[in-house]
């Protein structure tokens, strides 16, 4: 049986995506070992196959880039291994040169455009040093997927290699009713706003959507996951008396999530087009909307506005400002035949929309790996 080493600077806990390929590259017949970090409020971790966990002594920054990669380094070269999964630019250093002294082949998976995100477009020096890390290697992979045509088209054009899709689509739910119980425990008699993530960073729209709250009645925003964003969040809740309308939640196991995600009215995803990452992004919460059945009211982002026009599932809205961004949801909120609309095409969306198909195109890349 082949060894696949899988790699990831998160916890493990939360992480969807690598979760969900691992169990379909197991279900090929891979032995699957996962790499990632222990954090001191990390979630446990149990899976079917194994993984390893590393506790680092920096957090963040420079140092902890530099700390993790070299750990990884020494950890896949005593490890065994028949294939590398990297999944993102940070950890794609030591599986590259990994592979090579092994001569292993290597599988690269970017969950973004990495080397685009705010945080390093405004560091321009840092920004320069994972750039040349990217333009290094990337010309040199065989293979390669990542979360969109948009990227997949970015990527390909620029280092001139094929580059795959595949979607962070999430599994079909098996019930998707709503518990009332717990409906009427979250929201009571209001109407109920989530947006969830372990990305809700700068520019995603996050402080808008707690600012829009002074501007709506009879409506509660549940703001679920992590970020770089929450203690700001926190401050602008308390400074404006929200704490009756806003809840703040840490990162939840997904399945309880979940829960919360069928019980809200609208799923929000408002990410600013203010760098190529965010214009081309398809957050994995949007396909969690999909499946809860909840319709969704998301920014103008290129990828995100086709999916919710091609489908009718939601709204699409222009604005930022927090007063007009109360406005559109009052008005949808109010109007039910819409809301139902929505409802109804979002059943035969998340069939269509399941990991359970999205699968099948990874199966297919490493059935034939190069």
């Amino acid at each position: 049986m082949q060894r696949i080493i899988i790699s990831v600077t998160n916890d493990l806990a939360t992480d969807q995506r690598v979760k969900k390929a691992s169990n379909t590259i197991q279900d090929m017949g891979f032995e699957v070992l996962l790499i990632g970090r222990k954090l001191p409020n990390s979630l446990p971790v149990s899976r079917n196959y194994k993984t390893i966990r590393m506790k680092l002594l920096f957090k963040k920054g420079f140092l902890f880039y530099t700390e993790y990669n070299l750990r990884l380094f020494f950890k896949l070269l005593s490890l065994k291994k028949d294939v590398l999964l990297a999944n993102d630019l940070d950890t794609l250093l030591p599986n590259f040169l990994i592979s090579k002294i092994y001569s292993k082949k290597l599988v690269y998976d970017s969950h973004e455009l990495f080397t685009e995100v705010p945080e390093l477009v405004s560091r321009p020096k840092i920004r320069n040093v994972w750039l040349k890390i990217e333009e290094f290697i990337f010309p040199k992979l065989k293979n390669v997927y990542t979360v969109n045509h948009k990227i997949a088209s970015f990527y390909s054009k620029k280092y001139n290699i094929p580059v795959n899709v595949i979607r962070n689509i999430s599994p079909k739910i098996k019930n998707s009713k709503v518990d009332s119980e717990l409906s009427k425990k979250l929201k009571g008699n209001k109407k109920m706003l989530i947006l969830q993530g372990t990305g809700i960073n700068i520019d995603r729209g996050a402080e808008e959507s707690v600012l829009m709250m002074k501007y709506l009645e009879n409506t509660v925003l549940y703001i679920i996951g992590s970020g770089d964003v929450f203690d700001k969040l926190k401050n602008i809740i308390n400074t404006n008396n929200l704490e009756n309308k806003i809840i703040i939640k840490n990162k939840l196991p997904y399945n309880e999530l979940l829960e919360y995600t069928k019980v809200a009215d609208l799923g929000l995803s408002l990410d600013k087009g203010t760098n190529l990452n965010y214009e081309y992004s398809l957050p994995n919460k949007v396909f969690d909307y999909i499946q809860c059945q909840t319709p969704i009211f998301a920014s103008n982002r290129k990828v995100i506005t086709n999916i919710i026009k091609n489908n009718n599932i939601g709204f699409v809205t222009k604005t930022h400002n927090p007063k007009e961004l109360a406005n559109e949801i009052n008005s949808i909120l109010e109007d039910e035949i819409t809301i139902n609309e929505w409802k109804s095409n979002l059943k035969m969306a998340a069939m269509k929309y399941t990991w359970e198909n999205e699968s099948k195109n990874l199966q297919k890349i490493f059935s034939n790996l190069k």
